[in-house]
């Protein structure tokens, strides 16, 4: 199969160099020549433009930003709709609203395009060694056809359900993460105000209910105080900008998310958009007037 991959960022970049590997050939594009110099250096070919990209491909995987841009890509003034194989796929990895994703697979079904949503769960470290989970939604056909691309990519590949599925899922996946993070914030600001060692806290709890894969990834990111983006707060909020529109589509309130989502737009005013979502700290220090020191004691 020959695979078109749109966005290489920091997610897109390491799944790309992941399907490489498992020998499949690759168009790759990003607005940034450097992106694109750099997985062209590890045996992709360069495409310029996204119309390069889906030309001849079987499949064309998306990773991008939000859904404005997905749509440019697939349907704006230079989109790729016009240039794709009938019969192919497109699998968009990105993450938007479970609306967004029905509209893509409607509008491809008219030109005889197969689509997916396929959003990740894992951020950069699991991308980067291909153990990736990714939610799908779709057609089963589809996903047959695409699964040795998926593996490539993933450790576990579940179809969840028609199109928009996979969208909902991930959606579900990110309040889990981000009100999880901001949970052990909080909790992480009170035992460090209070004196406790929190390496030492983080050994006694995580092997018990409160331990989870979210703690293991992110407490010892706090104690480093490294806020390097792997995935980025602005990011982050725009997942949860899209969670709690949907819950107010269908009537699910969402008073968690909501308030997470606060925080995140108050981070953003203070110039940390571009932080790691772990950086959520920063609002609960703000507020307590103490920094966990480095070292967690």
């Amino acid at each position: 199969m020959k695979i078109g991959f749109i966005g290489l960022g920091i997610m897109g970049r390491p799944m790309v160099f992941n399907i490489i590997k498992a020998g499949f050939e690759v168009k790759a594009f990003d607005l940034n020549e450097d992106a694109r110099k750099v997985v062209a250096n590890a045996g992709a070919m360069e495409a310029v433009s996204p119309e390069m990209a889906a030309e001849g491909s079987d499949i064309v995987i998306t990773m991008l930003p939000n859904a404005f841009i997905v749509q440019n890509v697939l349907f704006g003034e230079n989109g790729i709709v016009n240039h794709l194989k009938p019969g192919s796929i497109v699998i968009d990895m990105s993450s938007v609203s479970p609306a967004d994703s029905i509209l893509c697979a409607e509008e491809l079904k008219k030109v005889n395009v197969r689509f997916m949503d396929a959003p990740v769960s894992g951020g950069e470290p699991k991308a980067i060694d291909g153990t990736l989970s990714i939610m799908i939604g779709g057609e089963e056909q589809a996903l047959n056809e695409a699964l040795p691309v998926l593996q490539a990519m993933a450790a576990d590949v579940t179809h969840v359900g028609g199109h928009g599925s996979g969208s909902t899922a991930k959606l579900a996946n990110q309040i889990l993460v981000n009100v999880t993070i901001a949970a052990m914030s909080e909790a992480v600001v009170l035992a460090s105000k209070s004196g406790v060692d929190i390496e030492k806290m983080y050994q006694a709890i995580r092997g018990g209910l409160a331990g989870s894969t979210v703690l293991d990834a992110k407490i010892p990111l706090v104690l480093e105080r490294n806020f390097v983006a792997g995935g980025r707060i602005d990011i982050n909020m725009k997942d949860l900008t899209n969670v709690v529109q949907a819950g107010h589509d269908i009537g699910v309130p969402m008073p968690l998310s909501t308030d997470v989502l606060e925080m995140f737009h108050a981070l953003k005013i203070d110039g940390k958009a571009a932080d790691d979502h772990v950086g959520l700290i920063q609002y609960y220090e703000k507020l307590a007037n103490f920094e966990v020191p480095k070292g967690g004691k």
